[in-house]
């Protein structure tokens, strides 16, 4: 399969247009990220300067051999019967034989479009990874956010303690516990403001920039009603398998070379040689320079190195096919992983969710009887630590989702 450049910038394109479509204002402030990272990250430029080198390969290819001189001085002349010759010049060039050239540019040529598949590879590999990095980030935000609310509930709870203390109906135990509880949420605050640290300096070495420049994330996101169709036919456009048919390509080029290369190579050049006239006696074209064109062939007769090319190419075709084989199983391993994962994601996401509305209403009918007179502290704590499991269970839902979704898109697009 044969795809050109334009073809791969429109795949690139495509996959950072699509990678997060599932929710309209992550995929805008995704997208600038990608962007830039691509942009700025040193490993692409990295990948873009090889294939520059690649491309500068395809003009050396169109190459001769050096132009052959040469030059002597008879020290004793050999005399001739129209005089003596006193010095020799000669030219020649060896040409390669019909084709070579062109089959050297297209080995070359087929060289720096493998080296183009790998920039494609690098780029949907880093758009993977700052889109991860994207996503844990929100998690962890989002989690700060609900222990927030959760420590400002516990601390209604403490208050509406502390007026039942005054009236006999709770003891000083509930209020400790109470506050015990905003202790240990605060202290999972902290740590995951220590733990938003580090993935934000990840994220901003991604996009080649200072580790503590800030990074903003939605504030929200919610599963789409649908998943999106997937098909593993769809695996076959993914750059890692296209790659290894550049390979194949690349290898087909360097036989066809390999085999004009063993053909003849034909030689012109002329040789001039100066002669002195003759003083004894003055015959026809006395003195008259010497010139005398030159024709030369160079045959592999005795040289068993093109049959042995010839063999390793095959084996090495042999070798891409069985590459490809197998990476494309660990393509289709990933791909239905990737699939299950995020459908376990949406199931997660529901139960919590049932799960969540039940706690809630647990929690109002707590309410109503502190209303009645009566309250059970220590169900409020139950309460509230099921929420809270529930909630932070179900951004763990979604930041799994999305990922396994940019997974799916990364494999496919």
């Amino acid at each position: 399969m044969k795809i050109n450049k334009k073809t791969y910038v429109v795949q690139g394109v495509f996959l950072l247009l699509s990678l997060f479509t599932f929710h309209s204002a992550s995929a805008q402030d995704l997208q600038s990220y990608i962007q830039e990272a691509q942009e700025n990250n040193p490993e692409i430029q990295s990948f873009e300067l090889r294939h520059k080198i690649a491309e500068e390969k395809v003009k050396e290819a169109n190459w001769l051999p050096n132009t052959e001189v040469s030059a002597g001085y008879f020290l004793s002349e050999p005399e001739t019967r129209v005089g003596a010759q006193r010095a020799k010049i000669g030219v020649k060039q060896m040409l390669p034989w019909f084709g070579t050239i062109s089959a050297r540019e297209n080995y070359a040529t087929s060289m720096a479009e493998t080296e183009y598949v790998e920039i494609t590879i690098a780029k949907r590999k880093l758009a993977l990874s700052v889109a991860e990095a994207y996503y844990k980030l929100y998690e962890i935000r989002t989690k700060q956010e609900v222990l927030i609310e959760n420590i400002q509930l516990l601390e209604t709870y403490e208050r509406l303690a502390l007026t039942s203390i005054e009236v006999g109906k709770a003891s000083a135990v509930d209020v400790l516990r109470l506050q015990i509880r905003q202790n240990e949420l605060q202290q999972e605050k902290e740590v995951l403001k220590q733990q938003a640290v580090g993935i934000q300096a990840g994220f901003n070495k991604l996009l080649n920039r200072d580790y503590d420049v800030s990074v903003e994330t939605v504030s929200s996101l919610s599963l789409p009603k649908e998943d999106m169709m997937v098909s593993f036919d769809a695996l076959s456009l993914n750059p890692e398998l296209l790659k290894y048919d550049k390979l194949y390509e690349s290898v087909t080029q360097s036989e066809l070379l390999n085999q004009r290369e063993s053909a003849p190579s034909i030689g012109f050049g002329v040789d001039y040689l100066a002669v002195s006239k003759r003083t004894d006696m003055n015959p026809f074209e006395n003195g008259k320079d010497i010139l005398m064109p030159m024709l030369s062939v160079s045959i592999p007769i005795f040289n068993k190195k093109y049959k042995s090319v010839s063999r390793q190419n095959e084996l090495r075709q042999q070798e891409i096919t069985t590459q490809k084989e197998q990476r494309l199983n660990v393509l289709e391993s990933a791909f239905a992983k990737a699939i299950s994962q995020r459908n376990q994601a949406r199931i997660k996401f529901n139960t919590q969710a049932k799960n969540l509305k039940q706690a809630k209403d647990a929690e109002e009918i707590l309410i109503k009887n502190y209303e009645t007179g009566s309250i059970n502290f220590n169900d409020v704590l139950d309460i509230q630590e099921l929420q809270l499991k529930f909630q932070m269970n179900q951004i763990e839902s979604v930041q799994a989702y999305y990922v396994q979704q940019s997974l799916i898109n990364y494999l496919i697009k």
